[in-house]
């Protein structure tokens, strides 16, 4: 009898990878951009590296584009997990603003793969509408998971936000978007004028 592959609401609502393979065929692709690019992480390339069959990526995958959004999503959970906590030690807004820097350098400094890999994938969701609500999603997820993180903070007396927890976040996001782009535009562009202008703008709203 002939395996039937999940579907994309499957796929959704089973975001938690509780399957060994499922989980080595993500971490195999996240690799795989980081050192091929998109264009060149093929399913064969990640069958080999993750010891699994081909077919079994489009069983549980579907297509390559569903696989990029399963690594987009893991790439977001590893670095809310660091970020969350880095905040969680910080006993001054200073330190929350640290964190939230040293969070951003060291996504920067990782290298362009996975930012480009972000902005190949909206490029995609412009004409993919299941690819759309994937990322509206988790950038929605993304943004409140910071937003508690700094609530939390607040209400423990350690810093005070000049506006409600989401939009700081929000704004916070759109301060990292930008200079993202400037860098990725332009890699040799010196960026540290616009981070010390980006840090001035996130310390008026933590404090």
């Amino acid at each position: 009898m002939a395996v039937q592959a999940a579907s994309a609401s499957e796929l959704s609502a089973t975001h938690e990878l509780v399957d060994d393979k499922a989980s080595r065929i993500v971490e195999a692709m996240r690799a795989s951009v980081a050192a091929r690019g998109i264009a060149g992480s093929t399913f064969d390339h990640v069958a080999r590296a993750a010891g699994v069959s081909r077919g079994l990526l489009h069983y549980y995958f579907g297509t390559k584009e569903r696989l990029l959004v399963e690594v987009v999503r893991r790439e977001c959970d590893l670095r809310n997990e660091r970020l969350e906590h880095a905040i969680a030690g910080a006993g001054s807004g200073e330190q929350v603003l640290d964190a939230l820097v040293r969070s951003f350098e060291d996504f920067l400094g990782d290298g362009p793969a996975m930012p480009v890999m972000f902005h190949e994938m909206l490029t995609l969701a412009q004409r993919n509408e299941e690819i759309a609500s994937e990322l509206a999603e988790l950038g929605r997820r993304t943004r409140l998971h910071l937003a508690q993180a700094l609530r939390a903070k607040r209400e423990a007396g350690v810093l005070e936000l000049r506006d409600d927890p989401e939009p700081v976040a929000a704004f916070l996001f759109v301060l990292a978007d930008g200079i993202m782009v400037r860098r990725l535009s332009e890699p040799e562009f010196d960026i540290t004028p616009l981070m010390d202008h980006a840090v001035a703008a996130a310390r008026a709203l933590l404090s």
